[in-house]
């Protein structure tokens, strides 16, 4: 796997929706960011949502999308889905807020790109995996590119 990029995405209050017997529904604002690498380094736009169903236990599916403006104004559609989990005691913490040990938390997303910008047309033919983290304002991906 190849390095690609390492988003940083600014999150603000999740809004939370409940447990309608699937989980607890959350619907986390992205607030805007930055795409820092080799592959792609560019402007994320305010106005995407980060979806979560979080079980009792802790364990999060996670379903991100968001608009990355490159610098030659092109817009791209990231479209991230994954999961999030470890020891519940650790992700306890995570939710409430606290700093936890990334190495105690698997976080992991498959991210697809779409746009319709013929520069960045290649991006529309490949998938990338992240391995995440989240900080107390915002969640740090690092991207690579599946072979």
């Amino acid at each position: 796997m190849t390095p690609f990029s390492e988003f940083r995405v600014q999150v603000g209050v999740p809004l939370k929706l409940g447990d309608d017997g699937f989980g607890e529904a959350r619907i986390v604002p992205i607030l805007g960011g930055t795409a820092l690498g080799s592959g792609i380094s560019d402007r994320i736009l305010p106005g995407g949502t980060d979806e979560q169903r979080i079980r009792a236990d802790g364990r999060t599916r996670i379903h991100a999308r968001y608009v990355i403006e490159a610098q030659d104004g092109a817009l791209i559609r990231v479209d991230s889905q994954g999961l999030r989990h470890g020891p519940p005691e650790v992700m306890a913490a995570l939710l409430r807020g606290e700093k936890v040990d990334r190495t105690q938390v698997y976080f992991r997303t498959v991210i697809r790109f779409e746009t319709a910008a013929p520069a960045h047309d290649d991006l529309n033919l490949r998938l990338f995996l992240a391995t995440g983290e989240r900080q107390h304002d915002c969640v740090i991906l690092r991207l690579t590119e599946l072979a």
